[in-house]
């Protein structure tokens, strides 16, 4: 894991510079580069070891749950490493604890057993890349929207009657009045497999109709993929 891309970004070009003007400075003392040190932490460096922490509790969590999955048998399973190798470099590239959180689950579940397919846990890497967090909670949402609701403390209205948006809206509140860009994630879902097709946000249903679940059986591959098990 020690091989990972290093490609500097602005704020470590900047950070490289901001050293050399504190060395410029005439008696500055030790003082002064410690806190440019500890306020200007290249910010790819703090990724990578809150990064490479994550994998550390993966390893042990899978030991905790498979006994003979040692961490030498893992270094040994090329599948694994490969999900690990790919996994890590996203992360470098992200921020959004979402994200973050569905690749920690992406490699927990690669080095399990029965894991996806390694050609589909490429496809749900790159998907977990591209995709925002919008598009993982509506993808959840509309997964099971009850479940959904339970574990997130949102009450549930019992609906008599109304469209699948309104059960997104309310789950989401941030999404609430944002018609083009929920049309659009759900569009993009669908493109991907994730989602059944169809108009099926605006259309009115039963109250049963409204909650239930919209994903194709690969998107609930993929939420599998990417939720702790």
């Amino acid at each position: 894991m020690d091989d990972l891309p290093t490609k500097k970004s602005a704020g470590d070009v900047a950070r490289e510079v901001g050293r050399a003007v504190v060395s410029l400075v005439p008696a500055a003392g030790g003082s002064l580069q410690v806190v440019f040190e500890n306020f200007f932490t290249s910010p790819i460096e703090r990724r990578k070891e809150a990064w490479l922490q994550q994998l550390a509790d993966v390893v042990k969590e899978v030991e905790g749950r498979v006994a003979e999955l040692t961490p030498e048998k893992l270094a040994q399973n090329e599948a694994f490493v490969t999900v690990a190798m790919q996994a890590s470099q996203i992360a470098l590239r992200n921020h959004q604890q979402a994200k973050l959180e569905a690749l920690r689950n992406a490699v927990l579940n690669a080095a399990l057993p029965n894991p996806p397919q390694e050609d589909e846990q490429m496809i749900f890497l790159r998907l977990i890349d591209q995709l925002t967090p919008w598009h993982l909670k509506v993808l959840s949402v509309l997964d099971d929207p009850v479940r959904w609701m339970e574990l997130h403390g949102v009450a549930n209205p019992g609906w008599g009657a109304g469209g699948p948006s309104t059960v997104l809206e309310h789950c989401l509140p941030d999404l609430r009045g944002q018609r083009e860009t929920y049309d659009q994630i759900v569009r993009d879902l669908q493109s991907e497999g994730l989602l059944g097709q169809g108009q099926f946000l605006h259309v009115t249903m039963t109250g049963g109709g409204m909650i239930g679940s919209r994903t194709a059986d690969r998107g609930k591959r993929f939420i599998r993929f990417i939720t702790s098990p």
